[in-house]
């Protein structure tokens, strides 16, 4: 590059940065009115407007870790009906999304564990509650997908099992693959620890499991969390899920937690 052509670079480089400071001094304050608020007074007012009978929903958690206590109950309270929910499993009897069984407000679960809930199992095995039964892996990465934009992806899981019933399979490589198609919720409700105003994320230890996965996936992602911190508070390289995936933020700084099942080591000597 000649000198001109380093002179008309450097002129142009002053005068983008010079637009640019005038931009941030006279406008920036602008739209830092018009940023989006995320956050909710109640979980029920997180739900308002966006919970309807006959959705597809999904629910983050594992067990009862990780599991967004308040929205649940909310959901409860809501009395939307019909509902089919994609969740690991449905909580246990009275918590969780056990109490949404209790209600009949879910007519299906899409699950890959259903061993803890006893009313769960009765309303299965007396025709009252639809379930597909998953395997866990093509669960979450069948919310994984859906989260991408993947509209169906193969695995051998399954294969030659009532899973594979009535899907396409395809043969790879001298191999069986079952084609299992993604998951989009028209809302999901998620748990984590902790959140900025700008919806960015953390998880804390084992309760993350399905939550990220579950929020990718929604179109409309509502997440309960224990702290709301102000936006960048949380190093770029510390948050585990980007704000873009989350639409409405809802403290809940004292959840239960109850521990589905209590294992104590005996103390020595005693």
């Amino acid at each position: 590059m000649g000198r001109v052509g380093v002179g008309l670079y450097e002129i142009l480089r002053n005068w983008l940065r010079s637009i640019v400071l005038v931009f941030n001094v006279c406008v920036g304050p602008f739209f830092k009115e018009l940023r989006v608020n995320k956050i909710y007074p109640n979980a029920a007012a997180a739900l308002q407007g966006v919970v309807a009978d006959g959705q597809l929903m999904a629910v983050g958690g594992f067990g009862l870790c990780g599991i967004p206590e308040a929205l649940i109950d909310a959901l409860r309270d809501s009395g939307v009906k019909n509902l089919t929910v994609i969740s690991n499993n449905a909580g246990v009897d009275g918590f969780g999304l056990g109490k949404l069984l209790e209600t009949r407000q879910i007519k299906k679960m899409i699950s890959s564990y259903v061993g803890e809930n006893k009313e769960f199992e009765r309303q299965y095995l007396a025709g009252e509650l639809e379930l597909e039964f998953t395997p866990q892996g093509t669960l979450a990465e069948k919310l994984r997908a859906g989260g991408a934009g993947i509209p169906a992806f193969f695995t051998k899981t399954g294969v030659g099992t009532l899973v594979a019933e009535g899907k396409e399979l395809r043969e790879f490589d001298g191999e069986t693959y079952v084609m299992e198609r993604g998951l989009v919720p028209e809302v999901s409700l998620v748990k984590a620890h902790r959140a900025d105003k700008s919806g960015n994320l953390q998880f804390r230890f084992t309760a993350r499991n399905f939550n990220p996965a579950v929020a990718m996936a929604g179109k409309l992602t509502i997440v309960e969390v224990e702290e709301i911190v102000e936006t960048g508070d949380i190093p770029p390289d510390q948050v585990h899920l980007p704000g873009i995936y989350v639409h409405r933020l809802v403290l809940n700084a004292t959840p239960e937690k109850r521990i589905e099942k209590r294992t104590v080591t005996p103390t020595a000597g005693v």
